[in-house]
């Protein structure tokens, strides 16, 4: 319960901190520094789930080669 109220409040701030206060009359207005955040981190968070994807396809890869090792020598038995 404690984590739904904590959430809840986490929304209601960010809300209030995006809000224009031109808007609605309230709002710390912090939109376009939102955005600038978002064009600098988003290339790097698309960099570093393209190596996550990478690492991920390799292993997989490796895995299958194993697999196909494994089945080969159970056939010989």
């Amino acid at each position: 319960m404690k984590s739904l109220i904590i959430g809840i409040v986490i929304i209601a701030a960010a809300v209030f901190a995006a809000l224009p206060p031109e808007a609605l009359g309230f709002g710390l207005g912090w939109w376009d520094d939102i955005l600038i955040f978002f064009r600098g981190g988003l290339p790097v968070i698309a960099v570093l789930i393209g190596f996550i994807a990478i690492f991920i396809g390799i292993a997989d890869m490796k895995d299958r080669a194993e697999a196909k090792k494994e089945a080969k020598t159970e056939n010989k038995e």
